[in-house]
């Protein structure tokens, strides 16, 4: 039989890993657009917040079936994804970087008003099915049925990405575009059509986390805002770039603040930061970033 302590520890593992698999959601499509398409994107997080708000209103307000309204959400993220990209962010791109944090933040604000002024500043929930409710029994354990169920999203999603960048010719063609543009737009490619992409699917899956997160990152109009220096943490640690980087500092980090936060309560959210501050230390690029000359 399990002690008591034993019980306690594997449920707050439990909860670190489904805490650490909807940061990556959220923060993979950062880490690739600054990574991949060298783009400081600090408006990434409004697109989370996005993707939260539209799963809302499709439950709430269009009375979709959960299993309808989050794919949607998803897509309506993309596609206010792809139209800012080709609006507001074609113009970021040419910006320095300075001037890129500068133009990103202050989209954010724009984003946060914009919520605020539909939603108004109090929490909302999203409404989960039935089958999701409720919990999974193995042995003493308790598992949360929807946390189990984030981890097999986030699990596929991880995968996926994976899958697509490194072993197949969209993969190989973006990684090519983003060391020689110029060179790539020679032999035929769309170059711009390629970022293009890239940026809305990463915004999907910001758009996904959002919305399968909103029990554990609050949905308000201020989430922009509360959860960028987690994301940014996430993105840093793991590497710029690296899916497996942000994949395990996502995990860690996640684990790191869960377990920080019930065996010292009075510290709050420091040990995440101490904990970085310690991993940078010893490896400033990143846990698989690319080693600088």
């Amino acid at each position: 039989m399990l002690s008591r302590f034993a019980i306690s520890l594997v449920s707050l593992l439990f909860d670190g890993l489904a805490f650490g698999m909807i940061l990556f959601l959220i923060s993979i499509g950062m880490s690739i657009t600054m990574g991949v398409m060298r783009v400081v994107n600090l408006a990434h997080c409004s697109f989370a917040m996005a993707g939260g708000y539209m799963t809302f209103m499709l439950v709430t307000q269009a009375q979709l079936p959960y299993a309808a309204a989050v794919p949607l959400a998803v897509i309506g993220t993309m596609l206010l994804g792809a139209l800012l990209e080709r609006t507001v962010y074609s113009w970021i791109y040419v910006q320095s970087e300075l001037g890129q944090v500068l133009m990103t933040i202050g989209l954010t604000f724009v984003m946060i008003a914009t919520a605020n002024a539909m939603f108004g500043s109090t929490i909302q929930d999203i409404p989960v099915p039935g089958a999701l409710r409720g919990t999974y029994q193995l042995g003493a354990i308790g598992l949360p049925v929807y946390r189990l169920f984030l981890i097999a999203v986030s699990c596929t999603c991880a995968l996926a990405i994976w899958y697509v960048l490194e072993r197949t010719q969209v993969g190989a063609r973006l990684r090519a575009a983003v060391d020689n543009a110029k060179m790539a737009g020679c032999i035929g490619m769309n170059v711009k059509a390629f970022f293009a992409v890239t940026f809305a699917i990463g915004c999907g899956f910001a758009g996904l986390g959002g919305a399968l997160g909103a029990d554990m990152f609050p949905l308000e109009p201020f989430y922009a805002l509360n959860y960028l220096v987690l994301v940014l943490i996430v993105v840093s640690v793991g590497g710029l770039g690296s899916i497996k980087g942000t994949l395990i500092a996502a995990l860690v980090l996640g684990m790191i603040d869960t377990l920080g936060r019930y065996f010292l309560p009075e510290a709050g959210g420091l040990v995440i930061y101490l904990a970085t501050l310690v991993l940078l230390l010893v490896r400033p690029q990143g846990l698989f970033g690319r080693q600088t000359a």
